[in-house]
């Protein structure tokens, strides 16, 4: 007798093509292809734009943009930190001898986070001498407790968040008449490659 054997159908192997993954563009990739730039003020007059355009009307936007005059020298990227501070205010200790109003600054330097501000503080010592510098951000600081600084002392120089000094405007703890110096950290990135205007939430 012969044996029998039932003959399986072949499975046939089902050939899908895989959907081709499109690769995200890396904002470390199209650094890596541009030097970096130092800012210039047209810049910040296209962020103004940009930001307040949908909700302000014409004649609304025309007050927002400031004249080329109201702008110094941007840092080439040639200087330190204290140095770049020296070229565009030669007369500091004029400046810093004659502020004595309380519950403002002579020069505010606004930065991406509390751990930048901390670094910018440091890098600053050849320029600010004797004077006082308050930490204006919201890490391990109440706001309270910088309501009450600038209250009962004389600061010369804040470094901290836009979020920050905002809250203290508005709360009027801080007031920006006697400023005469905003200074912008505007080339910086932090870990994940972002400038100051590049996070949402500033």
């Amino acid at each position: 007798p012969t044996e029998c054997f039932l003959s399986r159908p072949e499975e046939k192997q089902e050939s899908t093509p895989k959907a081709k993954r499109w690769k995200k563009k890396k904002i470390s990739d199209v650094l890596q292809k541009s030097a970096p730039k130092p800012g210039v003020p047209a810049d910040l007059q296209n962020l103004l734009t940009q930001h307040f355009g949908e909700n302000r009307s014409v004649i609304e936007i025309e007050e927002l943009q400031l004249s080329d005059s109201c702008f110094l020298p941007a840092n080439d990227l040639t200087h330190s930190f204290s140095s770049y501070l020296k070229e565009i205010c030669p007369k500091w200790a004029k400046l810093r001898r004659s502020h004595e109003e309380k519950k403002s600054v002579v020069m505010l330097v606004l930065c991406s986070s509390a751990l930048r501000s901390l670094e910018l503080i440091k890098s600053m010592t050849a320029f600010k001498g004797d004077c006082r510098v308050l930490k204006l951000f919201a890490k391990h600081i109440k706001i309270k407790e910088q309501m009450n600084m600038l209250e009962k002392g004389v600061f010369h120089i804040g470094v901290g968040t836009p979020g920050r000094v905002k809250a203290l405007v508005e709360q009027d703890a801080l007031c920006l008449d006697s400023t005469k110096y905003i200074i912008l950290d505007w080339n910086w990135r932090d870990q994940k490659l972002r400038r100051m205007m590049d996070i949402p939430e500033v």
